[in-house]
């Protein structure tokens, strides 16, 4: 069997970066120009701003309500050099935010702050990479929330400039019982575009990421959207019968994916 078949065979297996070509003692020409193009995919979605008139609309035609936030970083510069301004909602978010909860009288307004059993906060945020956002958060919820039926699930709230720790503040303000937040992953040579599912049981700000669930690597070439729904169900049902997520949920395949 020929090395070019040996090649193609492992390539047929992944998308990874293996079994490269040479020439001579270094990488053919080919393969330095796709590794080229996949830092600048790279490089891209780290800087790409999240398309929210393009998001918020899809999410909408879902028949979902949208509520929009930002975090405490002031544009995506400040937000690459301070993670920790990406942990916490902007004071005028959060003012709006907590303003949404608040019922008018003779009304009873969809967001309220008061706990409420089986409430479930959904938080769809940018993270590292925007596109992973924009092409894969949809699909996901489109799957997912038929799953849910044992969960009240709140507004989903877009966050822009946000890490994974802004879910645990933006399901405080809304008296969720657990949040899921859907962010874009760090991106890496063949995989700009991945999603990331965390979970978090009783959130509340300065949570700990030992204290959360994640479903990794969610796209069509990685973890697919059927499967990751059903992780991520399994994960929330799961939580919700212990009352507790993180390291003390472990993963059970044959449950999570019931």
């Amino acid at each position: 069997m020929s090395e070019s078949v040996d090649r193609n065979r492992l390539r047929a297996y992944t998308n990874a970066r293996v079994a490269l070509r040479s020439a001579g003692m270094s990488l053919a020409t080919s393969e330095l120009l796709d590794m080229a193009l996949c830092l600048a995919e790279a490089r891209d979605a780290v800087h790409t701003q999240l398309s929210t008139v393009t998001l918020v609309p899809q999410l909408a035609s879902s028949g979902l309500e949208v509520f929009s936030v930002r975090s405490a970083a002031g544009g995506r510069g400040e937000y690459l050099r301070r993670p920790d301004l990406g942990r916490r909602l902007s004071a005028e978010s959060r003012a709006a935010l907590e303003g949404a909860c608040e019922p008018t009288q003779g009304q009873n307004r969809a967001l309220s702050g008061a706990p409420r059993p089986g409430r479930l906060a959904v938080v769809v945020a940018d993270g590292l990479s925007a596109v992973a956002v924009e092409r894969h958060a949809v699909p996901v919820l489109d799957v997912l929330l038929p799953m849910l039926a044992d969960w009240r699930v709140g507004p989903v709230v877009v966050a822009e400039q946000a890490r994974v720790a802004i879910g645990d503040e933006i399901g405080e303000v809304l008296g969720a019982v657990a949040t899921l937040l859907l962010i874009g992953e760090r991106p890496g040579l063949s995989s700009p575009d991945s999603l990331g599912a965390y979970i978090t049981w009783a959130p509340r700000v300065r949570r700990s990421d030992a204290e959360r669930n994640c479903v990794s690597n969610v796209r069509p070439e990685g973890l697919g959207y059927d499967r990751a729904a059903r992780k991520i169900a399994g994960y929330l049902n799961r939580a919700q019968r212990l009352q507790l997520t993180g390291v003390a949920l472990k993963e059970e395949s044959a449950l999570l994916e019931d």
